[in-house]
């Protein structure tokens, strides 16, 4: 597409639908729901939509958030079925209008990938807490540094910051941060890798302090994966992997004071760190694997496709 509303590709779609006879069409944007919509009207092939996040709230664009959402909204008009990534998702597609009997969750999953530890952490030593995601307004780095520097003088905490910045304006409003809050010996800079798992195995805690915005994040399923707990918001559906205490630990959104007593619990030993961390690992196991979504996404496609009136 060459911009939001081409919808030459709608046409190629319909050819490829055709040629290779699909029976079913799944998108997971709001900008393919509108492509799938029309290539099912097109087609007679009935399509599923995959939320995985608010459109109205899933950035800082408050316009770009509205045309989306208007989008989304009307794209589902002829939706067979909505998968939503979770529980708070569910709700929230019910009292925008869908029917009960047409959302069905499957949360999340990732592989079980759990890279060798070569430490322990201790109590009075040194914690690393890792952030992992694409820095953008959202997802909290801000507050993560207000936090780290709340606890500089109380506890030995350093903070790796592992991902891309969504712009380079953006990264200057943290390094301006950073600065002020004079943290930066405490700060290590790893920027993109390829080897989430890797990254994480060298962390103490996975640090995800997201405003807004979230479905269920996979940065935390991975993190429980390889048995790292982690320390959140009490965003959309994180709770729902996350139970405080157990797994580990959920802070309020936008609250620095909230995340650093969160973060001195675990690192104080209020919280053991090696049955959090079974907990997390096991807890993946059984509900955010791979396998899990895909059994899960499957069932729904049987029963789309069960419904379906014979040519």
């Amino acid at each position: 597409m060459a911009h939001r509303l081409d919808w030459r590709c709608v046409w190629n779609i319909r050819k490829l639908i055709r040629r290779e006879q699909y029976q079913l069409l799944h998108a997971h944007t709001p900008r393919t729901a509108m492509i799938a919509s029309m290539a099912s009207c097109l087609t007679g092939v009935p399509w599923v939509y995959h939320v995985h996040s608010p459109a109205a709230r899933d950035s800082a664009n408050p316009i770009g958030n509205r045309i989306n959402s208007i989008i989304e909204n009307v794209s589902l008009i002829g939706c067979s079925h909505l998968i939503t990534v979770s529980e708070s998702l569910r709700l929230e597609c019910m009292r925008q209008g869908a029917d009960e009997s047409n959302v069905t969750v499957v949360h999340n999953g990732v592989p079980a990938i759990c890279p060798p530890r070569d430490h322990r952490p201790e109590v009075g030593g040194t914690w690393t807490i890792g952030m992992v995601a694409l820095m953008r307004p959202r997802k909290g780095l801000e507050i993560v540094l207000d936090a780290l520097s709340k606890l500089r003088d109380q506890v030995d905490v350093r903070l790796r910051i592992i991902g891309p910045f969504e712009t380079a304006e953006y990264e200057e409003v943290i390094n301006d941060q950073i600065a002020h809050l004079q943290i930066s010996s405490l700060i290590e800079r790893v920027g993109f890798t390829n080897d989430v798992p890797a990254e994480l195995a060298k962390l103490d805690a996975m640090v995800l302090p997201s405003l807004y915005g979230e479905g269920l994040p996979m940065v935390v399923l991975e993190a429980m994966a390889a048995g790292v707990p982690v320390i959140a918001t009490r965003v959309e559906g994180t709770p729902e992997a996350i139970t405080d205490g157990i797994e580990g630990l959920l802070a309020e959104p936008k609250d620095a004071a909230s995340l650093a007593a969160k973060i001195e619990a675990l690192v104080t030993g209020r919280h053991d760190w090696d049955q959090m961390s079974k907990a997390a690992f096991k807890r993946h196991a059984r509900d955010f694997s791979d396998h899990a979504m895909a059994a899960g996404t499957a069932a729904v496609y049987r029963n789309v496709l069960s419904q379906k009136p014979a040519k």
